[in-house]
């Protein structure tokens, strides 16, 4: 047993040979460490831990300032009554993410890598190019979170945002792959904030549940759109990419996807959580004091004659945290499907031979929505508000592009997905697709 242990250590660590590209700390492959580990008997909890990081991050960085706002709204203007869809977005988050980590273990390729791969440069191009524009909006609406949070203390945007930008960039530029996860997976538990703020609340229990658990369509235009929002909020096609070309960068394998599996349900689940606990809190206080709002900020601001400062002091701060955590994932993500999508390294671990196209895309981005957040006059919503559609445009394109090369035996190998769960994927995309079309209808006036 020992002598199998060691010759499958040795295969793995064969694999796992740093390409020329990276530095030297590129011997960090989650799958020799995890190889290592069980050879040592150590333990799974430790298994666990050395694949933790790409579900909790993905996941947790759905919560952006939009996942706020949204499910803020959400509470503010429907109660308990819609609360059904967070758990029911938590299930399909659960569903695709696994699907992007299973592709990103088996191919060793990230999502829009695998794309060009798979359909040629042409495609690979349209998806880079398509993920580049919708998450520019993005990344500003990050930066807009952050400067909103600023404003809660007094902190103009032309600081709150420039400092922030530069803070981040120092973190992702400069740091390993380890140090700047360490970073962000801090950051991220900032977000546990809003769990307190949903128990100080005080909500009526019973409904919570009874939301939760019974789907109550709406009977309006607005209710459907709020219902749309916030599956497109959670299924964000920047966090699906992410977590395949984030798993794929720190080295997931097969050998360590069963612990992989747990990162990201954990991930997905607290997700929802914080989700539901945003709503629970707005439900508690302004939908019952009949106020309305229009974004995380107003609902900052909201809660303190309803809450107490206490209340608007800590949804603050994980707006912040929520914010932070944002404006590095998502420029991270773009930056891997840009490098992907023109046949470039993408990886936190490159050195200055390779730094072109990876970190001059982060750089890139991160200074143009400073820019366009911290000077006045410039057209921030229309932006977003593109953004927000070519997003629920390339969802369905995204999920069905998971769909079909998770099915697809030339590239996945054994690990093809099975035919229950190809009929259940084609389940979710259904709902997602109807979702997309309901607001597409809404968009358009049809109500």
């Amino acid at each position: 047993m020992t002598h199998k242990a060691h010759r499958a250590t040795h295969r793995i660590r064969q694999r796992n040979q740093a390409p020329p590209h990276a530095v030297a700390h590129h011997h960090r492959g989650i799958s020799l460490k995890f190889a290592e580990l069980l050879k040592s008997g150590r333990g799974a909890w430790v298994a666990f831990l050395a694949v933790l990081g790409p579900g909790l991050l993905a996941g947790l960085s759905d919560d952006d300032p939009a996942g706020i706002t949204t499910y803020s709204v959400l509470g503010a203007d429907f109660g308990y009554q819609l609360l059904w869809i967070i758990p029911a977005s938590t299930v399909l988050l659960v569903q695709f993410h696994l699907m992007a980590v299973r592709i990103g273990a088996a191919t060793g390729k990230g999502f829009v890598g695998i794309i060009r791969e798979k359909w040629g440069h042409a495609a690979g191009y349209f998806a880079a190019g398509g993920l580049l524009f919708a998450n520019f909006g993005t990344i500003c609406a990050e930066y807009a979170g952050i400067s909103a949070a600023g404003g809660l203390v007094g902190i103009p945007s032309w600081i709150s945002a420039p400092v922030a930008g530069v803070l981040i960039s120092l973190v992702v530029v400069l740091g390993s792959f380890h140090r700047v996860e360490r970073v962000l997976l801090f950051i991220s538990s900032t977000l546990a904030l809003y769990i307190v703020d949903g128990l100080l609340a005080e909500p009526e229990w019973g409904e919570v549940i009874h939301g939760s658990v019974v789907p109550h369509l709406p009977t309006s235009a607005a209710g459907w759109i709020a219902i749309a929002a916030a599956l497109g909020t959670t299924l964000a096609p920047w966090g699906l990419a992410f977590i395949q070309s984030y798993a794929v960068d720190k080295k997931i394998s097969l050998e360590s996807l069963r612990w992989a599996r747990v990162d990201v349900i954990i991930g997905s689940v607290l997700t929802g959580v914080i989700g539901l606990a945003i709503a629970v809190a707005c439900a508690a206080t302004l939908n019952k004091a009949g106020v309305h709002i229009t974004d995380a900020g107003d609902a900052a601001k909201a809660l303190e004659p309803l809450a107490g400062r206490f209340a608007t002091v800590l949804f603050g701060a994980g707006l912040l945290g929520a914010s932070l955590l944002a404006t590095a994932i998502v420029p991270i993500a773009t930056a891997y499907s840009i490098a992907e999508g023109v046949g470039e390294p993408a990886s936190l671990d490159l050195d200055s031979h390779h730094f072109q196209w990876f970190y001059a895309a982060f750089i890139g981005l991160t200074i143009a929505a400073v820019s366009v957040v911290s000077l006045p006059g410039l057209p921030l919503i229309p932006l977003i508000y593109t953004s927000q559609v070519v997003n629920a445009v390339l969802l369905p394109l995204h999920v069905i592009a998971l769909q079909l090369l998770a099915a697809d035996a030339a590239i996945m190998g054994k690990s093809r997905s099975g035919p229950w769960p190809r009929l259940l994927g084609w389940c979710s995309i259904t709902l997602v697709v109807a979702c997309v079309l309901a607001l597409g209808w809404s968009w358009l006036g049809g109500a």
